[in-house]
C-alpha cells in the first residue's frame, strides 16, 4: 500500500519533550515499512523520520489553514491508496470529493458539527473515523464509521521494573494544570506519607495554578523536576510505585498510562474519559472516583503484579498491535471504497 500521512504542524515527529501523538506517528511509519508498505509524511518540517517528508510551512501566518490545505493538496504526486490525517479534518479537504479512502483520527473531543459536514460533501463510503478510546468513537458512531484504535508505546523502549521498594514514589506526570488534577495527586501523597514526583510542562496560562497549588506543598516528599525526555521519563516511570491519573476532564486517551503499564507500574486513576477502558481494575491499577478512594488504593498497591501490568501494556497498547489495527482498517476502507 501507499499511505500518506498528516500530522498536526506544530511538534515535530518524534518530539523531543511533549508530544504523545507524535511519538505514536513515528512508530506508525517504522511499522509500516518494515511491513513493505510505502509512506509519506506532511509534518513539522524539523520532522526526522524514515520516510518522505513534506514539512509545513510558517504557522504563524494568519493565512496558516489556507496554506496547510495546498500543502495537503500537494500530496497528489504520491498517488496514495489511502491518507491517514492526525491533523485537522479540514486538512481532508481536497480529497474529499475523491474515491480515495481517508482515516480521520481523533485524539481530542470529535466536533460532530465538522463530521456531519464532511460527510455530506465527501464521496461516499470513502470518509472514515477512528477514536483513540471507545469514549471518542462512540460519540462518532452514530453519523460517520468509526473504529476504536487505542494509542500505544513502543514497548521496547521502557524498562520493566519486577519490583520497586516500598518506599518507591508515586509519580505525576502531565502537564500542570487543574483538569489534570495535580493538587489532587499532591493531596494523595500528603495523607499516604508517599513521596510524589510531579513532572511536566507548566502551560503559560496555568503558571498561577502552579505558583498558588502546587509550588507551596513542594518540600522533601514532594518535588516538580520539570518537563522529562523519553530517557527520564523511564526511569521515572519504572521506579515509580504508581502512577497517578487524578484528572477532572474527560481525557480521550492519556498515552502515559500505556508508557506507565510498559515499565510494570500500576495506574491508579479516576473513573473518567478513557480510564475504565485502559486501567483493567486489580490487575493493572485501580478506578476510583475520589481522592479518598485514590488514597485507600495506594495503600492496596502491593497487590498488583506488575508482570501483569507489564503483560497487558503488551497485549493491548504495543506499537505492533497499534500498527496492525489501522492497517486492517486501511485494508476496510479499500475494500469498501473500490466498489464505489
Amino acid at each position: 500500500m501507499k499511505i500518506a500521512l498528516i500530522a498536526d504542524p506544530f511538534i515535530p515527529v518524534p518530539p523531543l519533550n511533549y508530544g504523545g501523538i507524535e511519538r505514536m506517528i513515528d512508530f506508525l511509519i517504522t511499522g509500516l515499512k518494515k511491513r513493505g508498505h510505502e509512506t509519506i509524511l506532511l509534518a513539522h518540517p524539523d520532522s526526522v523520520v524514515p520516510t518522505k517528508l513534506v514539512a509545513f510551512g510558517d504557522q504563524q501566518s494568519p493565512l496558516k489553514h489556507f496554506h496547510n490545505i495546498l500543502k495537503v493538496n500537494s500530496l497528489r504526486t504520491f498517488n496514495p491508496d489511502v491518507i491517514h490525517s492526525f491533523g485537522r479534518l479540514a486538512y481532508l479537504l481536497p480529497f474529499l470529493f475523491q474515491n480515495i479512502p481517508k482515516i480521520m483520527s481523533y485524539q481530542r473531543e470529535p466536533t460532530l458539527t465538522q463530521i456531519g459536514k464532511a460527510m455530506n460533501l465527501a464521496r461516499k463510503n470513502s470518509l472514515y473515523f477512528t477514536g483513540c478510546s471507545d469514549y471518542i468513537s462512540n460519540q462518532i458512531k452514530p453519523i460517520a464509521p468509526s473504529y476504536t484504535v487505542y494509542n500505544g508505546v513502543e514497548i521496547d523502549k521502557y524498562t520493566f521494573s519486577t519490583e520497586v521498594p516500598n518506599d518507591a514514589p508515586l509519580v505525576f506526570l502531565g502537564r500542570i494544570e487543574p483538569i489534570k488534577g495535580t493538587h489532587n495527586a499532591i493531596e494523595v501523597a500528603q495523607k499516604t506519607g508517599k513521596s510524589l514526583v510531579i513532572a511536566g510542562n507548566i502551560p503559560p496560562e496555568y503558571q498561577s495554578y502552579f505558583d498558588q497549588q502546587v509550588r507551596p506543598h513542594l518540600n522533601e516528599q514532594i518535588s516538580y523536576i520539570g518537563t522529562v525526555n523519553d530517557q527520564q521519563k523511564d526511569v521515572l516511570l519504572r521506579n515509580a510505585l504508581a502512577f497517578l491519573m487524578p484528572i477532572e476532564w474527560n481525557e480521550p486517551f492519556g498515552i502515559v498510562m500505556a508508557e506507565a503499564m510498559a515499565c510494570g507500574t500500576p495506574v491508579i486513576g479516576f473513573n473518567r474519559g478513557s480510564v475504565p477502558e485502559v486501567v483493567e481494575h486489580g490487575i493493572s491499577g485501580f478506578k476510583c472516583h475520589t481522592v479518598a478512594e485514590m488514597i485507600e488504593f495506594v495503600q492496596q498497591i502491593d497487590q498488583i503484579d506488575r508482570k501483569k501490568v507489564r503483560d497487558e501494556a503488551e497485549r493491548r497498547f504495543s506499537s505492533d498491535v497499534i500498527v496492525e489495527n489501522y492497517l486492517e482498517i486501511y485494508r476496510q476502507a479499500i475494500k469498501i471504497s473500490s466498489g464505489n
